[in-house]
């Protein structure tokens, strides 16, 4: 009995560690993810993604769902050429579960800009990312990027915060 519950708390605690790992994992590319963005390295940022069809990111800008990696390298490409100056990048709010196999993080995705036609964009998004851990290594097969909206006017409400 005695060494069943000892093999038991180090089962836990071996687990507890690597589940500590993989938050610390997903933390870091989530950083990559966003400093490729803030460089607008499409390739940087394309490297935290399912390279495959299996990736699904739902939008909050139309066409406002994309199937695969090709799909979704082609919008961020086109979203990255709207801006041809600097942008600023951050995410707040960050929250990372994982099992060891699946991981969520949730988090406040803010971003400023000046576009091509001279106007000063600013927006805040409500994002999700559902990773994968495929050989031993994350990637995001899911995103879900949105805004609040106000149900008086129909309008997004791009500036909100939780």
């Amino acid at each position: 009995m005695k060494t069943a519950l000892i093999a038991t708390a180090l089962l836990a605690a071996f687990v507890a560690a690597a589940r500590a790992d993989d938050r610390a994992d997903i933390q870091k590319l989530e950083d990559r993810v966003l400093a490729a963005f803030r460089a607008k390295d499409l390739d940087g940022m394309m490297a935290g993604y399912a390279p495959d069809e299996k990736l699904v990111i739902f939008d909050a800008i139309p066409p406002r769902q994309y199937v695969g990696a090709k799909a979704w390298r082609a919008d961020n490409a086109g979203f990255l050429e709207r801006y041809p100056g600097p942008i600023t990048v951050d995410a707040s709010d960050m929250a990372i579960t994982t099992d060891g196999k699946l991981g969520f993080a949730h988090y406040i995705f803010h971003f400023t800009g000046t576009s091509k036609d001279g106007s000063h964009d600013e927006l805040n998004f409500r994002m999700t990312d559902c990773l994968e851990k495929r050989k031993g290594r994350w990637v995001i097969v899911h995103e879900h990027l949105s805004w609040p909206v106000d149900l008086a006017t129909g309008k997004a409400d791009v500036l909100s915060k939780p």
